[in-house]
């Protein structure tokens, strides 16, 4: 089954509705050995043009995941940049912010981990975090000593830190950061057979703590957050990809899929050899002919 990133894109003004959009669908790979072997296919082909990207070093690559606890995040990253070399990505996990990081604008720590020309960025989670979990939490706000009146009317705080993100993102599309949002939608009753699995199996003990459980009771404020964020936030140039992400496997293809399409619509090619430079080529060739 071919995949198609489109059908998990998210149309720029378009209204989102999470529960119109599936949490599972049917298995792209018909096999476990299948599956295996595609994503393999896609992590070469991932591989390969990366290095495209670092040669040319004309452009970058953000990909930024979003979602609930236990949707996978780490897992994705995990298996599906495995093929990456090391010295071209960089992976960031951002949670809650402290220090330095609370004496500027909610983008600032973001901002200074954007991945510079030829490589790629990874976010496990993100500036997002401002317009999902403190929405849901806005007491966290306290802390972040926004100027008074800020946020009046109630809702107003949020549309603002939308804007804001747009118009950052916009910044970096013209300056050549190619931008690719995955949120992985996760359904409630799979996160709770995750977390089950994570009690009956001893090495995800340390995963699971009391509040994630309570995290679960603020299941809807969540889902009005992401829907309201993914809305805003979804452009012609920086979309929005809704992976369904009940079935892990799926999951990375589809993921891997949606970056692999975003890289080869660079149509990236190494640099071409001036004439100047062969004939510094050439040079060194002799250079090294006469075993120097």
């Amino acid at each position: 089954m071919k995949i198609k990133s489109d059908d998990f894109r998210v149309r720029a003004g378009a209204a989102v509705v999470l529960k119109d959009w599936a949490t599972k669908v049917k298995p792209v790979y018909a096999s476990k050995e299948n599956y295996r072997e595609l994503l393999q296919e896609h992590v070469t082909q991932l591989s390969d043009l990366q290095e495209l990207l670092y040669a040319s070093n004309r452009y970058s690559l953000l990909v930024i995941f979003q979602a609930m606890d236990a949707a996978g995040k780490d897992s994705v990253i995990k298996h599906v940049m495995s093929g990456i070399n090391p010295q071209g990505c960089q992976v960031f996990s951002f949670k809650h912010p402290g220090g330095d990081e609370l004496e500027h604008d909610f983008l600032w720590r973001a901002a200074v981990r954007f991945p510079e020309r030829g490589h790629i960025g990874i976010f496990n989670r993100s500036y997002y975090e401002e317009v999902l979990i403190v929405r849901v939490h806005p007491d966290l706000l306290t802390a972040e000593g926004i100027p008074n009146g800020l946020g009046e009317p109630k809702d107003e705080i949020w549309t603002a830190r939308h804007r804001s993100i747009r118009h950052l993102e916009d910044h970096l599309h013209r300056n050549g950061t190619r931008i690719v949002k995955i949120f992985l939608h996760l359904s409630k009753e799979e996160q709770r057979r995750r977390f089950l699995a994570r009690i009956d199996e001893p090495h995800k003990n340390w995963k699971l703590s009391m509040a994630d459980i309570e995290e679960r009771k603020y299941w809807k404020q969540y889902m009005r957050a992401y829907e309201d964020c993914i809305c805003a936030t979804s452009t012609s140039d920086v979309p929005w990809y809704v992976v369904p992400a009940d079935d892990k496997p799926n999951a990375r293809l589809i993921v891997s899929q949606i970056i692999l399409d975003r890289l080869r619509a660079l149509k990236l090619d190494y640099p071409k050899t001036t004439a100047a430079r062969r004939k510094e080529l050439l040079a060194i060739r002799k250079c090294l002919v006469k075993k120097n």
